[in-house]
Parts: structure tokens; sequence; C-alpha cells
């Protein structure tokens, strides 16, 4: 029983000596991959949303984050939004004012009509 954990512990030392290089080689592959699986798609998606944030104006049919539908009355210039939410008929509708990051969508054309 002595002779082959004797043999297995030479085996182990022998092969412990290894290329000293390949930790930072493997820790640049996971490095790559952790970047063109997750932060560069987030760029993009964050990239889109600016870009639809930017493009909000008076009159557009928005979706927000906590699933209210809505149409934009009034953009500020300090990042707020103030949307009118029932609209049917012309009368006078709830009117809320909301944060320009809280939009998720740009919905199109008669989409609140159509509700």
């Amino acid at each position: 029983m002595n002779i082959f954990t004797n043999a297995a512990w030479a085996s182990v030392n022998a092969n412990s000596q290894g290329n000293p290089y390949s930790l930072v080689i493997m820790l640049t592959v996971f490095a790559g991959i952790f970047y063109f699986m997750i932060f560069r798609p987030q760029q993009k998606r964050n990239k889109i949303h600016k870009e639809l944030l930017s493009s909000i104006s008076k009159g557009d049919e928005i979706l927000t984050n906590g699933g209210l539908v809505g149409r934009v009355v009034k953009v500020t210039e300090t990042g707020y939004i103030f949307v009118i939410l029932n609209d049917k008929n012309d009368t006078n509708g709830n009117e809320i004012l909301i944060k320009r990051d809280c939009i998720t969508a740009i919905l199109p054309k008669g989409t609140m009509k159509a509700l």
C-alpha cells in the first residue's frame, strides 16, 4: 500500500511543473470571452437606448418600464417628460410626469386608439 501512495505522490509532484505563462494566457482568454459576451452587447444596448431617448418628441406614443402606455405632451430640458395616459375622444386625460430614462419603447402611431 505504501508503494502505491509513494508512486502517486511522485507523479503529482513531477507534473506540477508547467508553463509559467499558462495562467496568464488562460486569464486573457477568459477576459476576452467576458468582454465579447457581456460588456460589448450591453454597450450596444445602451447606445440604442440613448438614441431612442434623444429621438422622443411631442406626440410620440411611448411605453414605460412600468407598463404604462401614453402620449408625450411636453419634453423638458431637465430630463422629464409629461405624458397623457387616457386620451380617449380628446377629453382631458391623466397627465403624469416621468423621467426620460423610464421609457422603454416608442410605439407606432395609433397604438393608444387600438387599445
